[in-house]
């Protein structure tokens, strides 16, 4: 498994990691025997870096990675996450940015983690009631206290990541990129790189869209996927032509549309470490084996121009998914 560097001085990290969401919650059925296989299937192949928080199933994710984990001595690094707070069996979200509540969810998570230290704490979207400095001091008090080692931001605009920064060094930062959301392009991903910050996309296949075999027929009831305005109706329609218009490429490279999309993430930067998620080996091999295609210059150009932003229609998120997404 090829590494890379996670900011100037964070972890070196597998070149992709793992977005362990979909295990516990929000993709319709899951199966937890199936999970743990990928879980463990995924460390011995090379992947070092697993992403949670603590909303993935209400706690669920970050207790069913440290069952894993219990059985696995080789290197690893847990990110999780703290901020969206939700009611059992509702989509529904508040944010908090709130220094006490960061130091209890911090507790709560290394309990269920079952660990002494979170390898890489990321608040999961920014409070709009509580300056980014008291959040980030808060983090940097628990960096202080050994409980964790590096801090992340997930969904910030580059403005907010200047002030945590100044702060306290911030690590890595997570959000949504791939050939169809690319929004961090502009201001974004350059203010990381001037500021020696590692970038974690997480979603880099498009919640399994870029990957040809998804449409709305296939999606369980109870999916999060139904609610995306970019997975409806029209919209679907118009972004699924957009990847059928790629697959010749993948046709003539011999790879899959999963590969495709991976590749051309991982040939935006060595400072990017993708976290695709998956609950099938299958997946899982194709998602590794991605780090070793090779795309042309014009390749990742042409990819970059069929899924242009006037060219992908509708939003990323419904309204309430929107809730501490500043950037």
């Amino acid at each position: 498994m090829k590494q890379r560097r996670l900011g100037t001085n964070g972890p070196e990290v597998s070149a992709i990691g793992l977005g362990c969401m979909a295990m516990s919650e929000f993709y319709g059925k899951t199966d937890e025997a199936a999970a743990r296989r990928v879980l463990r299937t995924a460390l011995e192949q090379g992947v070092t870096m697993l992403d949670t928080a603590d909303t993935y199933g209400l706690g669920h994710n970050e207790r069913l990675i440290a069952g894993v984990l219990r059985e696995w001595s080789g290197d690893v690094c847990v990110a999780t996450k703290f901020g969206i707070v939700r009611k059992p069996g509702e989509y529904k979200r508040i944010i908090s940015g709130k220094p006490e509540y960061v130091r209890q969810a911090a507790e709560a998570s290394l309990q269920r983690l079952g660990r002494d230290i979170i390898d890489l704490y990321y608040i999961h979207r920014i409070d709009a009631e509580v300056p980014i400095e008291d959040t980030v001091g808060a983090m940097a008090d628990l960096v202080q206290q050994g409980k964790v080692r590096w801090i992340g931001i997930s969904e910030p605009a580059a403005e907010t990541v200047r002030r945590a920064h100044a702060v306290h060094p911030v690590t890595a930062v997570q959000t949504e990129y791939s050939l169809w959301t690319r929004h961090v392009e502009d201001r974004l991903l350059p203010t990381l790189r001037e500021l020696g910050i590692g970038f974690v996309p997480y979603a880099p296949l498009g919640r399994g869209f870029l990957t040809g075999a998804l449409d709305a027929n296939t999606l369980e009831p109870d999916d999060f996927r139904r609610v995306m305005p970019r997975a409806q109706g029209e919209n679907l329609r118009h972004n699924l032509g957009l990847v059928e218009r790629i697959r010749p490429i993948a046709e003539e490279k011999e790879i899959t549309l999963a590969q495709l999309a991976l590749a051309w993430v991982l040939a935006q930067g060595e400072d990017i470490v993708p976290i695709p998620g998956t609950r099938r080996l299958q997946y899982l091999e194709e998602n590794i084996a991605a780090t070793e295609v090779r795309l042309e210059p014009e390749v990742v150009e042409t990819l970059g121009a069929v899924f242009s932003r006037q060219e992908v229609r509708g939003e990323r998120y419904p309204e309430a998914g929107m809730a501490g997404i500043d950037g």
